[in-house]
């Protein structure tokens, strides 16, 4: 994965995402249709817009509609979740082994594939070869089943460098230049709307963050001034959506 310095990730404010991100940061992730147009008011977007946009995601599948409130669906409810982790990750000592994932189930159709790619990502493996996985052995995070069926894991102690290893593995530096980019552009940031779209982007940017131990990573790691900038506007969106509702 690399990065480029002058794209934040950022995207446009639609009544979609708005409604998205806001569930995604409430719990649990359920307000009634009238709080949410008024969250969509914040940000310009008319009634007759959140309404719709609200239909559109039921029927996609992305929020249900229940007893007068909207909720996330269970796949969105499973993203929350990997966000939160993003933002409070457990980890353990590390003790200088490595969880090594080997896929081990053959002519997989393209859809299981998929999944799995999907969720190795979610547990923050790389891999270093086609099929094999790996990632430093010091988080904590149950294994979902379409991993725990198609591989099997072992520990292992590289020869290798841990610290070229991990270089190899993931681009530290262009994660830590994005992450810096996302924080100047926090703190320059003068209206709600912005901080909020630069929000969604540091949070979906902490996800891919790999959670390596402190010693595998570069000086002045960006990790955790991310997550606190991100702290800050959460608790300062929440007395704003409080005081409007």
């Amino acid at each position: 994965m690399t990065y480029e310095d002058d794209l934040l990730g950022l995207r446009p404010m639609t009544a979609r995402s708005v409604i998205l991100s806001t569930l995604l940061g409430t719990h649990p992730p359920r307000l009634r249709a009238g709080h949410l147009v008024r969250v969509g008011a914040l940000f310009g977007i008319p009634e007759g817009t959140v309404r719709v946009a609200l239909s559109r995601m039921v029927a996609a599948g992305d929020v249900a509609q229940r007893e007068g409130h909207y909720e996330l669906s269970e796949r969105l409810r499973l993203r929350q979740a990997r966000q939160d982790e993003s933002r409070s990750p457990g980890t353990r000592r590390w003790d200088g082994g490595w969880e090594v994932a080997i896929v081990t189930a053959e002519r997989r159709p393209a859809a299981e594939r998929a999944a799995l790619r999907e969720a190795m990502a979610a547990l923050r493996l790389a891999e270093i070869r086609e099929g094999v996985w790996m990632r430093p052995d010091n988080l904590r995070r149950a294994r979902p089943p379409v991993v725990a069926g198609q591989c099997a894991f072992l520990r292992a102690v590289p020869e290798e460098d841990p610290a070229a290893l991990a270089g190899s593995l993931w681009d530290l530096p262009g994660w830590a230049r994005h992450a810096r980019a996302l924080q100047g552009a926090f703190d320059a940031a003068t209206t709600v709307a912005d901080r909020f779209a630069l929000a969604a982007a540091a949070l979906r940017h902490l996800l891919a963050d790999p959670l390596l131990p402190a010693g595998l990573l570069p000086g002045d790691w960006p990790g955790d001034g991310l997550r606190h900038r991100y702290d800050l506007f959460e608790t300062e969106f929440g007395s704003l959506v409080r005081d409007h509702l």
